[in-house]
């Protein structure tokens, strides 16, 4: 009998849940920096075997919402709480169990399988660990708690056959040759916001958006042109940078990034506007694809 069901990543900025998504799937589908509030939209990556097919859904960090952005963030996280068959939980082993309670309540609630995964266990010893499952078994009493490290693909294959076994009884969702529910074009705005997060400090990087306005693709090439959207004119000048440095730097490297994702030669322009606060635009943000519906 084949097997499928979608298996939901939820939990709270920086404690691994995109690292983990990428080692399940074993292909870079969400991008992972030390930065929090990375992720900003639900990423499906989908893992086919012969007689199963789990449908990985990574999801922003759960936040307090401070503008209409993080929001949107925030409602793709609760929405994974509504079509899981598998729900998997991501802590570490350095947050505190009780942060954001509200939400832990609503996963406490839940009636389908909950896997409480403790990533980062490198980092701890084993009496520390224990402390920390039991601390975790009192909140949430009902989900199975397994002891992980992500980065370093500890307890993963485990992970993996663990949810197989709880996934129900189902034709698959997807064609099983498909990895992903995003098209190729979302891959593009990922890889260069990445970049961005990496090389830009303070509020810049969570001030840009990408969009990428045109995708051409041959055999062996794509055209990539790709805007990159800042609420002020000042942000607009520290991403150039001076003599254009900077966004060349940002440019080169995404380039390099999208020739080993896509394995074709890539041509990418980029280029700045300002689009003043469309963080807090219900019509900017449901233009960059973050309506959660």
């Amino acid at each position: 009998m084949h097997k499928a069901g979608f298996v939901n990543i939820v939990g709270n900025p920086n404690v691994g849940k995109s690292t983990l998504m990428n080692q399940l799937v074993g292909e870079r589908i969400s991008i992972a920096t030390f930065k929090a509030q990375t992720t900003r939209h639900r990423i499906m990556g989908i893992v086919n075997t012969p007689d199963a097919q789990i449908v990985f859904s990574d999801t922003p960090g759960v936040l307090k919402p401070n503008y209409k952005l993080q929001e949107s963030m925030l409602a793709f996280s609760e929405s994974a709480l509504q079509d899981a068959d598998v729900l998997l939980y991501v802590t570490d082993v350095v947050e505190n169990p009780e942060k954001n309670m509200t939400f832990l309540e609503k996963v406490r609630k839940m009636s389908v399988p909950v896997l409480l995964l403790i990533n980062k266990i490198d980092q701890s010893d084993q009496n520390s660990l224990g402390n920390i499952v039991e601390k975790w078994h009192s909140l949430l009493p009902n989900a199975e708690i397994l002891p992980i490290s992500a980065q370093n693909k500890f307890g993963t294959d485990m992970l993996l056959k663990r949810i197989q076994e709880l996934l129900p009884d189902s034709p698959p969702y997807f064609d099983k040759e498909q990895l992903t529910d995003r098209p190729a074009r979302f891959f593009v705005s990922e890889i260069i916001r990445e970049k961005i997060l990496l090389y830009y400090d303070k509020e810049i990087p969570y001030s840009v958006e990408v969009r990428v306005e045109q995708f051409k693709e041959d055999d062996k090439h794509i055209h990539i042109n790709a805007v990159l959207y800042v609420e002020r004119d000042s942000q607009k000048g520290i991403i150039i940078g001076h003599q254009g440095v900077a966004l060349k730097k940002v440019s080169t490297e995404s380039r390099k990034a999208l020739e080993k994702f896509f394995g074709k030669n890539i041509y990418l322009e980029t280029f700045v506007k300002v689009d003043k606060d469309w963080r807090s635009s219900d019509k900017e943000l449901d233009s960059f694809g973050y309506n959660p519906e």
